[in-house]
């Protein structure tokens, strides 16, 4: 038996060096909320996914001794192509169809691909900041 009991993802973290434009990323792309989010000391936005997942964006710390990566450089630096299957947060959705074509009328580069069983569609692109994403149209997990 596992040491923890009741166990779901409660937040996602990304540092940004633009928290405003990155959390505006989210929202008109994948229509998360913003919620009202703590005082640090530092610029963060909390968004939220309804019913209940959340997405901490913070203002990345400019002394991070961090090496630049694809996956938090400034900027999307790969192409989605070759987007690491250990690097990324996936979304399931249910327009899967409408919702790549405004990625594309957006100017967001993306790499499609069809599972095996030729249902399954998947677009990988990545936000302003280079961190990697998934979209598919999967059904919806049970609660």
């Amino acid at each position: 038996m596992a040491a923890a009991q009741g166990v779901c993802i409660h937040h996602i973290a990304r540092g940004s060096p633009d928290v405003k434009r990155l959390a505006k990323f989210y929202q008109e792309i994948l229509g998360f909320e913003r919620v009202e989010s703590p005082n640090l000391g530092i610029e963060v936005v909390w968004l939220r996914l309804p019913p209940v997942f959340t997405l901490h964006l913070i203002q990345k710390d400019p002394e991070s001794k961090l090496p630049e990566t694809p996956w938090n450089a400034s900027s999307a630096v790969v192409d989605p192509k070759h987007l690491t299957r250990s690097h990324h947060i996936c979304f399931s959705i249910s327009n899967y169809e409408s919702f790549v074509q405004t990625l594309k009328e957006k100017g967001i580069e993306i790499f499609e691909n069809t599972q095996p069983d030729g249902k399954t569609k998947q677009a990988f692109f990545f936000d302003p900041d280079g961190n990697g994403l998934e979209v598919g149209n999967w059904e919806p997990a049970m609660q």
